[in-house]
């Protein structure tokens, strides 16, 4: 019999064996246990009653003392796990989530965001603060999520307030060490290697006795940034992480490629609002939290006059910390999140899969958030905190849904991008303030084409116009046959601007666009991405432009896989300030185009070939 037996010590089952991901009963099937069918945890009967659940809550001791007051912080932890934990001594894993909202937040009031009518590179005026936020909550229960999914199939979970939130000492820092450190004290404590305790300042200990110490983390936006921050520390014990939606780096938040840029819906947000939106600790700590973090290190670190990368904003990329991390990685986001670019999760997916990490990725079509289905986390997680052997591993790496599905039915492919993708550089010919156009082979001399920027115009608006001197635009053929991209679309420009500094925005969108009320999210935007062509060089490196030289840059829009309907056109759009993400300069500035030095590479799947079919050229 081929099938791998689970010791009664480990996991408190009682005797069974696994075949092909399989749970086999025995004859005393009516136990209170785990088990597990097409690879996957099922509902335990027993487990399914809240009435039944125990709720704890208790404080586990970090190595860190963030808050200045000479005393290790603590974070404040709730457990919810099934009674037999308790009266039979089963020992079960643990699904794990942690955030800084569980307490409360200042609230999105845009007038206390950064005011984005600014002129580049100049000082911004300073914004005000919001009141102090009331903490909210009421014990042992910090939050509520996750249990009613979890807890019925046999994993014990657990939620963390973040330092400086809710319950927890220490200071909220949007990014620093603490944030890592926090979750892999919790984690150390689920596996026996830290303290905890049943108060905030008292030496009760309390044990994690009921856990196996294999421990998954999940979790949408920043809650799903913490899971990562944590897996970056290496600890033991944390085997699975299904981020959904994270913040991977403050700086692609909100920066791009040297320019400052709002979050989408967030217009004028930063870090240091960020800060105080999530700052819900302990009172009498707050003004430490502000002098040392927000007033010093932030104000200091974040630069809203250049936009440029630096040391400040490194040590906020977890790309820059992935040397120890273990952790398989199930990763979830959407290709429309304009909140949190779709480049978040790619970036982290990319290098996990260079260090041989078990991987997968889950994209939908959506804006932010969305988790992958429930069966596909459940397969995860059986996998790697119940160590059943369902061959989640070899499953397709990429998981897209594709226009017309439902969110809970994605495609399997290969890899992400696709592999049969490749780049298909594209040539523009001039057609301003008209539509000029994109082809494949490169046109004699196009010359020069300039437009003037204008922030009021919204981008629909532009891309929208037939006539308009605030955004130039070039179009493909009609389609004859559907074009599916996916991946990075590359775009070089070689342009001059009027003044020392310019807003630079692109767009790929799809045309005609449709105005109707049942428009889909994929009819119009295709992708888009922003930068400051002061730093044609380098992200840590600007320089002021001079008046009408022209100066070359290079970068990536975000990453997309969307298949374009036959019957439209591709559109590349190129403006000066995004009205609902970049600053607000006085319009005027007039940006040049030199049409011969610019091209958009397309990731096509099937490359040239496929391209010239589409486009009829073939």
């Amino acid at each position: 019999m081929n099938g791998r037996f689970f010791d009664k010590t480990v996991l408190g089952f009682t005797a069974a064996f696994i075949l092909q991901g399989v749970f086999i009963m025995p004859l005393y099937a009516q136990e209170a246990r785990p088990w597990f069918k097409d690879g996957e945890a099922q509902i335990v009967k027993a487990f399914e009653d809240p009435d039944r659940w125990i709720r704890e809550d208790l404080w586990v001791e970090t190595g860190f003392d963030s808050d200045g007051d000479g005393h290790l912080d603590r974070m404040h932890v709730d457990v919810t796990r099934q009674r037999e934990t308790e009266t039979e001594g089963l020992r079960l894993p643990v699904v794990y989530n942690s955030s800084p909202y569980f307490a409360g937040t200042a609230g999105n009031d845009p007038s206390y965001f950064w005011d984005v009518n600014q002129e580049l590179g100049e000082e911004p005026t300073p914004h005000t603060h919001p009141a102090e936020i009331k903490r909210t909550g009421v014990r042992p229960i910090i939050s509520k999520g996750h249990v009613s999914t979890w807890v019925p199939r046999g994993y014990i979970v657990v939620h963390s307030s973040s330092p400086g939130t809710g319950l927890s000492d220490g200071v909220p820092t949007v990014g620093g060490d603490n944030e890592s450190l926090a979750p892999k004290a919790v984690i150390d404590w689920l596996c026996g290697r830290a303290k905890g305790y049943t108060t905030r300042t008292g030496n009760e200990e309390v044990k994690a006795y009921w856990s196996t110490g294999k421990v998954g983390m999940t979790g949408t936006s920043y809650n799903g940034t913490l899971p990562l921050a944590a897996a970056t520390t290496g600890v033991e014990g944390l085997e699975a992480i299904i981020p959904v939606a994270p913040n991977t780096s403050y700086y692609h938040y909100y920066r791009s490629n040297g320019l400052v840029r709002s979050p989408g819906g967030y217009l004028g947000e930063d870090i240091d609002v960020l800060f105080d939106f999530i700052h819900s600790g302990d009172e009498s700590k707050r003004e430490y939290a502000r002098k040392t973090v927000r007033d010093t290190e932030m104000k200091n670190g974040q630069d809203r006059i250049t936009g440029d990368y630096n040391d400040f904003w490194a040590g906020r990329d977890y790309l820059n910390k992935m040397d120890k991390m273990k952790a398989a990685l199930l990763m979830s986001h959407g290709f429309n999140d304009w909140n949190v670019v779709p480049e978040h999760s790619l970036r982290i997916y990319e290098a996990a899969k260079a260090k041989g990490l078990p991987v997968q990725i889950y994209y939908h079509q959506n804006g932010h958030g969305g988790p992958p289905p429930v069966s596909m986390m459940n397969r995860w997680f059986t996998r790697y905190l119940f160590d059943v052997e369902n061959g989640v591993e070899n499953d397709p790496k990429a998981w897209i849904v594709r226009e017309n599905d439902e969110q809970g039915n994605p495609t399997p492919y290969p890899d992400y991008p696709n592999p049969d993708a490749s780049l298909v550089k594209l040539y523009l010919t001039k057609g301003a303030p008209e539509k000029g156009s994109l082809t494949v082979a490169k046109p004699t001399l196009q010359g020069i084409e300039t437009l003037v920027d204008n922030y009021s115009f919204s981008a629909e608006a532009l891309a929208k116009a037939e006539n308009t001197d605030h955004r130039l635009i070039y179009v493909t053929p009609v389609l004859k046959e559907d074009v599916h991209l996916s991946g990075k679309t590359v775009f070089t420009i070689k342009a001059a601007s009027s003044k020392p500094a310019v807003n630079l925005s692109v767009y790929l969108v799809s045309l005609p666009w449709n105005d109707r009320s049942d428009a889909k999210i994929t009819d119009n935007l295709i992708t888009r991405g922003w930068a400051d062509l002061q730093n044609y060089k380098s992200l840590r490196e600007s320089e002021p432009l001079k008046p009408g030289k022209f100066y070359e840059m290079t970068f990536e829009l975000q990453p997309d896989d969307q298949v374009i309907p036959a019957g439209q056109q591709i559109g590349l759009m190129i403006f000066s300030s995004d009205k609902d993400f970049t600053l607000h300069p006085k319009p005027g500035t007039k940006l040049t185009v030199d049409l011969d030095g610019t091209t958009v590479s397309l990731p096509v799947v099937g490359g040239v070939q496929a391209w010239m079919k589409a486009t009829g050229k073939l």
